[in-house]
């Protein structure tokens, strides 16, 4: 604690008056983390109305969060701490509540029942996470651009071979 508080130019007393301990410092920071996350999540998911843009921008989403330059992905996706229940709660939110919107996606889409259409939502999520999270470990080997094309077109051609059944389908 001695050392946070210096780095972030604050007595200990002053850290202490906001955080018990290390552990209450690490859970404001992973909720921090994950609600940013989350948020850019949720602006991929409802940046177009077709399905494929969609894909692409949750891909990049998930990309973009791993790439940046503060390295704030370690705290979701590289945590030892997986055992503290707090912690597994903050690190599970952002992939459960994206996994779901895109649950609900494919289900309005496609008429599938919600508990088929969340083990794609939970697919298609993992997915992007897990590469992201290899992208950035080895490297960034693959340009941006290109690994977000890759995987997100992966994903709606996966995605893709599932038939509409949209209202507005219906009525054609």
């Amino acid at each position: 604690m001695d050392e946070i508080a210096e780095r972030a130019g604050v007595s200990k007393p002053v850290l202490y008056q906001h955080f018990d301990g290390k552990l209450e410092l690490y859970l404001g920071l992973l909720e921090t983390q994950s609600d940013l996350l989350i948020n850019q999540l949720e602006a991929a998911l409802t940046s177009s109305d077709d399905n494929a843009e969609r894909i692409a921008a949750t891909v990049r989403a998930y990309f973009e969060f791993a790439d940046a330059p503060n390295g704030a992905h370690r705290l979701l996706f590289e945590t030892d701490l997986n055992s503290e229940p707090a912690v597994r709660d903050l690190l599970d939110r952002p992939f459960r509540q994206c996994a779901d919107a895109v649950a609900e996606l494919i289900a309005q889409d496609t008429g599938m029942p919600f508990a088929s259409a969340q083990l794609l939502g939970v697919s298609l999520v993992g997915m992007a996470q897990a590469c992201a999270q290899r992208w950035v470990s080895e490297g960034r080997q693959t340009p941006l651009d290109e690994a977000v094309t890759l995987v997100s077109t992966v994903a709606w051609r996966g995605l893709g071979r599932f038939p509409l059944n949209r209202a507005e389908t219906a009525a054609d």
